[in-house]
Protein backbone atom coordinates (compact mmCIF):
# COMPACT_ATOMS: atom_id res chain seq x y z
CA UNK A 1 0.00 0.00 0.00
CA UNK A 2 1.50 3.36 -1.04
CA UNK A 3 -0.06 6.88 0.62
CA UNK A 4 -0.05 9.74 -1.25
CA UNK A 5 3.74 10.86 -1.23
CA UNK A 6 4.48 7.17 -3.30
CA UNK A 7 6.10 5.78 0.21
CA UNK A 8 4.37 2.59 0.88
CA UNK A 9 4.13 1.72 4.66
CA UNK A 10 6.96 -0.44 5.21
CA UNK A 11 9.26 2.81 3.55
CA UNK A 12 8.24 5.08 6.09
CA UNK A 13 8.98 2.64 8.81
CA UNK A 14 12.14 2.18 7.83
CA UNK A 15 13.07 5.65 7.26
CA UNK A 16 11.32 6.53 10.95
CA UNK A 17 13.83 3.38 12.00
CA UNK A 18 16.92 4.66 10.60
CA UNK A 19 15.97 8.33 11.96
CA UNK A 20 15.61 7.02 15.46
CA UNK A 21 18.73 4.53 15.28
CA UNK A 22 20.87 7.68 14.23
CA UNK A 23 19.28 9.87 16.64
CA UNK A 24 20.03 7.48 20.03
CA UNK A 25 23.30 5.93 18.52
CA UNK A 26 24.95 9.11 16.35
CA UNK A 27 25.37 6.67 13.33
CA UNK A 28 23.27 4.71 10.72
CA UNK A 29 22.06 0.90 11.14
CA UNK A 30 23.04 -1.21 9.14
CA UNK A 31 20.94 -3.79 6.63
CA UNK A 32 20.95 -6.64 9.55
CA UNK A 33 19.78 -4.14 11.92
CA UNK A 34 16.47 -2.48 10.09
CA UNK A 35 15.89 -6.52 8.93
CA UNK A 36 16.27 -7.87 12.61
CA UNK A 37 14.80 -4.35 14.44
CA UNK A 38 11.70 -4.35 12.07
CA UNK A 39 11.31 -8.50 11.53
CA UNK A 40 11.52 -8.45 7.64
CA UNK A 41 11.44 -11.39 6.28
CA UNK A 42 15.11 -10.89 4.67
CA UNK A 43 18.24 -8.59 3.90
CA UNK A 44 16.77 -8.41 0.39
CA UNK A 45 13.70 -7.03 0.97
CA UNK A 46 15.31 -4.38 3.26
CA UNK A 47 17.81 -3.07 0.12
CA UNK A 48 15.38 -2.84 -1.85
CA UNK A 49 13.30 -0.62 0.16
CA UNK A 50 16.40 1.57 1.11
CA UNK A 51 17.06 1.58 -2.96
CA UNK A 52 13.68 3.15 -3.36
CA UNK A 53 14.27 5.84 -0.43
CA UNK A 54 17.47 6.03 -2.15
CA UNK A 55 15.93 6.96 -5.56
CA UNK A 56 13.75 9.24 -3.67
CA UNK A 57 16.21 11.16 -2.56
CA UNK A 58 15.55 10.53 1.32
CA UNK A 59 19.06 8.85 2.02
CA UNK A 60 22.35 8.73 0.78
CA UNK A 61 23.64 4.83 0.51
CA UNK A 62 27.48 3.38 0.07
CA UNK A 63 27.01 -0.27 -0.87
CA UNK A 64 30.28 -1.06 0.34
CA UNK A 65 30.10 0.54 3.49
CA UNK A 66 28.10 -1.99 6.32
CA UNK A 67 26.53 1.09 8.11
CA UNK A 68 26.99 3.37 5.04
CA UNK A 69 23.24 4.89 5.09
CA UNK A 70 23.49 8.80 5.33
CA UNK A 71 20.14 10.87 5.79
CA UNK A 72 19.41 13.15 3.42
CA UNK A 73 18.65 17.27 4.42
CA UNK A 74 15.84 18.17 6.62
CA UNK A 75 14.12 19.97 3.67
CA UNK A 76 13.76 17.14 1.22
CA UNK A 77 12.63 15.04 4.16
CA UNK A 78 10.19 17.98 4.95
CA UNK A 79 8.85 17.29 1.27
CA UNK A 80 7.20 14.14 1.87
CA UNK A 81 5.74 15.03 5.76
CA UNK A 82 8.56 12.75 7.42
CA UNK A 83 10.48 15.54 9.85
CA UNK A 84 9.25 18.73 11.77
CA UNK A 85 11.04 21.53 11.68
CA UNK A 86 14.73 21.54 13.54
CA UNK A 87 16.53 23.61 15.69
CA UNK A 88 20.13 25.83 15.45
CA UNK A 89 23.07 24.66 18.25
CA UNK A 90 26.33 26.64 18.47
CA UNK A 91 29.47 25.86 16.35
CA UNK A 92 32.79 26.04 18.58
CA UNK A 93 35.27 25.10 16.47
CA UNK A 94 37.18 22.28 15.38
CA UNK A 95 38.07 18.76 17.42
CA UNK A 96 40.81 16.30 15.55
CA UNK A 97 39.72 12.68 14.86
CA UNK A 98 43.07 12.21 14.76
CA UNK A 99 46.39 12.55 16.91
CA UNK A 100 45.26 15.15 19.58
CA UNK A 101 45.37 19.09 18.72
CA UNK A 102 45.00 21.63 20.96
CA UNK A 103 41.83 22.53 22.53
CA UNK A 104 40.26 25.02 20.28
CA UNK A 105 40.11 28.63 21.07
CA UNK A 106 37.22 28.95 23.88
CA UNK A 107 34.08 31.02 21.90
CA UNK A 108 31.22 32.90 23.10
CA UNK A 109 28.75 30.89 22.80
CA UNK A 110 26.14 33.43 22.34
CA UNK A 111 28.24 34.99 19.39
CA UNK A 112 28.94 31.63 18.08
CA UNK A 113 28.40 30.52 14.50
CA UNK A 114 25.18 28.96 14.61
CA UNK A 115 23.74 25.94 12.53
CA UNK A 116 21.05 23.96 11.58
CA UNK A 117 20.16 20.52 12.95
CA UNK A 118 17.86 18.78 11.44
CA UNK A 119 14.78 16.89 13.89
CA UNK A 120 15.35 14.06 12.45
CA UNK A 121 18.80 13.87 14.07
CA UNK A 122 18.58 15.65 17.57
CA UNK A 123 14.85 16.70 18.17
CA UNK A 124 14.74 20.31 19.13
CA UNK A 125 13.52 20.15 22.32
CA UNK A 126 16.30 17.72 23.44
CA UNK A 127 18.97 20.22 22.23
CA UNK A 128 19.32 21.90 25.46
CA UNK A 129 23.25 21.60 26.07
CA UNK A 130 24.22 20.25 22.89
CA UNK A 131 27.34 21.59 20.69
CA UNK A 132 28.53 21.33 17.87
CA UNK A 133 32.46 21.05 16.45
CA UNK A 134 34.06 20.25 12.89
CA UNK A 135 36.01 17.27 12.69
CA UNK A 136 39.55 17.20 11.46
CA UNK A 137 40.82 13.85 10.64
CA UNK A 138 39.57 9.62 9.83
CA UNK A 139 40.49 8.01 13.01
CA UNK A 140 36.57 7.59 13.44
CA UNK A 141 36.05 6.65 9.53
CA UNK A 142 34.80 3.19 10.55
CA UNK A 143 32.12 5.28 12.63
CA UNK A 144 31.07 7.11 9.62
CA UNK A 145 32.51 9.96 10.84
CA UNK A 146 34.76 11.47 8.25
CA UNK A 147 37.20 14.83 7.75
CA UNK A 148 34.83 17.99 7.09
CA UNK A 149 31.55 16.37 9.02
CA UNK A 150 29.95 17.60 11.60
CA UNK A 151 29.21 15.77 15.25
CA UNK A 152 26.57 17.23 18.06
CA UNK A 153 27.99 16.63 21.62
CA UNK A 154 26.08 17.06 24.58
CA UNK A 155 28.16 18.92 27.32
CA UNK A 156 28.68 15.93 29.91
CA UNK A 157 31.67 14.76 32.06
CA UNK A 158 31.47 11.65 32.28
CA UNK A 159 30.83 8.57 29.77
CA UNK A 160 29.95 4.97 29.68
CA UNK A 161 32.51 2.25 27.64
CA UNK A 162 31.80 2.23 24.05
CA UNK A 163 30.57 5.79 23.79
CA UNK A 164 32.51 8.71 21.55
CA UNK A 165 33.31 11.07 23.16
CA UNK A 166 35.90 14.50 23.24
CA UNK A 167 38.22 14.00 25.25
CA UNK A 168 40.48 16.20 26.84
CA UNK A 169 43.88 14.78 27.51
CA UNK A 170 45.33 16.59 30.17
CA UNK A 171 49.07 16.55 30.13
CA UNK A 172 49.12 17.56 26.38
CA UNK A 173 46.70 20.27 27.02
CA UNK A 174 44.99 18.63 23.53
CA UNK A 175 41.64 17.12 22.72
CA UNK A 176 40.53 14.25 20.81
CA UNK A 177 37.21 12.60 18.90
CA UNK A 178 37.53 8.87 20.12
CA UNK A 179 35.44 5.90 21.98
CA UNK A 180 35.94 5.98 25.68
CA UNK A 181 36.61 2.67 27.98
CA UNK A 182 38.08 2.89 31.60
CA UNK A 183 39.97 -0.33 31.92
CA UNK A 184 40.74 -0.45 35.59
CA UNK A 185 43.68 1.87 36.01
CA UNK A 186 44.09 3.14 32.46
CA UNK A 187 41.98 4.91 30.06
CA UNK A 188 41.65 3.28 25.89
CA UNK A 189 40.73 6.05 23.31
CA UNK A 190 39.75 3.99 20.96
CA UNK A 191 40.23 5.20 17.37
CA UNK A 192 37.77 3.56 14.60
CA UNK A 193 40.24 3.41 12.06
CA UNK A 194 41.70 -0.20 11.76
CA UNK A 195 45.38 1.97 10.95
CA UNK A 196 45.48 3.71 13.84
CA UNK A 197 46.36 2.96 17.54
CA UNK A 198 44.48 3.29 20.45
CA UNK A 199 45.61 6.27 23.52
CA UNK A 200 46.32 4.68 26.41
CA UNK A 201 46.12 6.84 30.17
CA UNK A 202 45.86 7.06 33.58
CA UNK A 203 42.08 8.35 35.10
CA UNK A 204 43.42 11.38 36.37
CA UNK A 205 44.52 12.75 32.88
CA UNK A 206 41.26 12.51 30.76
CA UNK A 207 38.35 14.95 30.93
CA UNK A 208 34.94 13.90 29.24
CA UNK A 209 33.93 17.27 27.68
CA UNK A 210 30.97 16.06 25.96
CA UNK A 211 29.49 12.61 24.49
CA UNK A 212 28.36 12.47 20.62
CA UNK A 213 24.60 12.42 20.02
CA UNK A 214 24.31 13.05 16.50
CA UNK A 215 26.35 13.55 13.35
CA UNK A 216 25.98 15.88 10.24
CA UNK A 217 27.64 14.36 7.15
CA UNK A 218 29.36 16.59 4.49
CA UNK A 219 28.82 15.26 1.23
CA UNK A 220 30.95 17.22 -0.92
Amino acid sequence: MRRGNGLSLRQKEILRYIQEFVRENGYPPSIRDIQHDLKISSTSVVAYNLNVLKEKGLIHRDEKVSRGITLASDEQAMLFGLTGKGGKVPLLGVITAGSPLPDPEEVDTAAAEKIDVPAEVVPPEKLNDVFALRVRGQSMIDALIDDGDIVLLRHQENAQNGEMVAAWIVDQNAVTLKKFYHEGDRIRLQPANSAMQPIYTSPENVRIQGRVVGVLRSLL
